[in-house]
C-alpha cells in the first residue's frame, strides 16, 4: 500500500492542518499527492466541527512545485492524458481556493512552480525570510497555466507578467511587497506568527468568516450597479438576523465574550 504523502491534524479548537510530507523529494506533488490533497480539502469543507485550515510543508522546502518523476511520465503522455492531469491539478487549485474555511500557508521555504499556486489560494500566507518564490515553468518549455488565475489575483496581473515569463526566483520580502505573501517574519518565530494568527481568526464568528470570504470572491471585478448595491445589502441584512449575527452584536453591546470564543476557550 503507498504512503500516504501528507498529514492531516484537526486540534481540538478545530484548527486543521495539512502538512505535505515528502522532504526528501522537496514536497513535489505528482498526480497522487494532487488526488490526496483534493480529498483532504473537500473532507474539511464538509467537516462542521472544522473551524480554520492551515497548509504546512515538513523538511526545508514548502514545496518544489511538479515532482521530476511526474514530469518524466508525462513527457511520454498523449494531449488527452495531459488534460485529464491539468484537469486533476486545476480541480485541487479551485477546491483550496473556495474552501469556505480561513486558510493560512506557513511557507518556510522555497515554493516553486504550482507551487506558487497553492499559496495564491490560500487567503492569508505567512512565510520566512528563507522563503522563496518562483515561477519556473518557462525554464522548461511550459507555462503556469492552471495556477495563473489565483497567482494573477494575489500578486496583480504586472508583476505575474514579469514573473512568469522572465522565472525569476524572488524573495519573501519581495512577495510581500507584491501581495503573493501576508507577513514575513524571523525563522525562529514562524510558528508563533501561525499561532497569533490563528488565534485571531478564532475570536471572529465562523459564519461571518465563511460569508465574508465567499462576498469577497463574489464581488471582486463587478461592477457597481443596481444589482450590486441590492446583492451587498440583502447579505448584511440576512446576517444581521441570523443566530451568529445576533450573538456577536449582542456580546458586543453588552460586553461579553461572543459564544463561539467560549466553545474554543
Amino acid at each position: 500500500m503507498t504512503e500516504p504523502t501528507i498529514d492531516i491534524t484537526i486540534d481540538g479548537r478545530g484548527v486543521a492542518t495539512v502538512t505535505m510530507n515528502r522532504p526528501d523529494k522537496h514536497n513535489a506533488f505528482d498526480d497522487g499527492v494532487i488526488a490526496e490533497l483534493t480529498a483532504a480539502f473537500e473532507a474539511l469543507a464538509a467537516n462542521p466541527e472544522v473551524r480554520l485550515m492551515v497548509l504546512a510543508a515538513g523538511g526545508k522546502s514548502f514545496s518544489a512545485g511538479a515532482d521530476l518523476g511526474w514530469m518524466q511520465r508525462m513527457a511520454g503522455y498523449s494531449y488527452e492524458d495531459n488534460l485529464r492531469d491539468a484537469n486533476g491539478l486545476a480541480r485541487m487549485l479551485k477546491t483550496l481556493d473556495s474552501l469556505p474555511l480561513p486558510t493560512i500557508a506557513r511557507v518556510q521555504g522555497a515554493a516553486f512552480g504550482g507551487a506558487v499556486g497553492l499559496v495564491s489560494c490560500c487567503d492569508i500566507a505567512i512565510a520566512s525570510p528563507r522563503a522563496s518564490f518562483c515561477l519556473s515553468e518557462v525554464k522548461i518549455g511550459l507555462i503556469p497555466a492552471t495556477i495563473s488565475p489565483y497567482v494573477v489575483a494575489a500578486m496583480g496581473q504586472r508583476a505575474a507578467r514579469r514573473y512568469s515569463i522572465s522565472a525569476e526566483r524572488f524573495s519573501a520580502e519581495t512577495a510581500a511587497q507584491l501581495g503573493l505573501v501576508s507577513e514575513v517574519v524571523a525563522e525562529e518565530d514562524l510558528d508563533a506568527a501561525v499561532e497569533t494568527m490563528i488565534d485571531t481568526l478564532l475570536g471572529n464568528s465562523p459564519a461571518a468568516m465563511r460569508a465574508a470570504k465567499q462576498l469577497i470572491a463574489e464581488v471582486s471585478n463587478r461592477p457597481i450597479d443596481e444589482a450590486l448595491i441590492a446583492d451587498t445589502s440583502e447579505r448584511i441584512a440576512r446576517i444581521r438576523v441570523s443566530e451568529e449575527g445576533q450573538e456577536g452584536l449582542g456580546a458586543f453591546l453588552e460586553k461579553r465574550t461572543p459564544a463561539w470564543r467560549k466553545q474554543e476557550a
